[in-house]
């Protein structure tokens, strides 16, 4: 397992990279988050303080990402009466390029988010989500297009 960095990077010391981590150049990652890989992250991207990122998440070229911001690609299979929790598994999360994230969203598995789209603060973003909208809410819901 190793963690690849690219050039011009400002990654603070107390993030927590754990697995196969590639991170383009030119991205700046502020403390207290734990990422656990695999993990591609693009080039110029921004992300905040205390970030959650699981396994399984591509994150594309000029995105930001708020604080406290969790993209959670766990889940489990539903098993019996006994303990409903079954199996682990990971649904990727993928962010297209020029996306913003804002503070505190949950982005859960198997979700693709399109190019140039915006997550509202504190949404919960449970489907694929187009290019150039704005979405929130809890479930995330489109709430209007975007100039291109």
């Amino acid at each position: 397992m190793s963690t690849s960095i690219g050039t011009d990077c400002r990654i603070d010391n107390r993030i927590q990279l754990i697995g196969e981590i590639r991170i383009g150049d030119r991205t700046t990652i502020y403390r207290g988050g734990e990422l656990l890989g695999p993990i591609t992250i693009g080039d110029d991207v921004f992300i905040n303080r205390d970030a959650y990122i699981r396994p399984h998440c591509t994150i594309g070229d000029r995105v930001n990402i708020g604080p406290f911001v969790r993209l959670i690609s766990d889940t489990h299979d539903i098993a019996g009466h006994s303990k409903r929790a079954g199996a682990v598994r990971h649904e990727p999360i993928i962010i297209g390029d020029g996306t913003w994230i804002g503070a505190g969203a949950i982005i859960v598995g198997g979700v693709t988010i399109g190019s140039g789209a915006i997550i509202a603060a504190g949404a919960v973003v449970s489907t694929d989500v187009p290019d150039d909208v704005l979405v929130g809410g809890v479930p995330a819901r489109v709430i209007r297009q975007l100039d291109i």
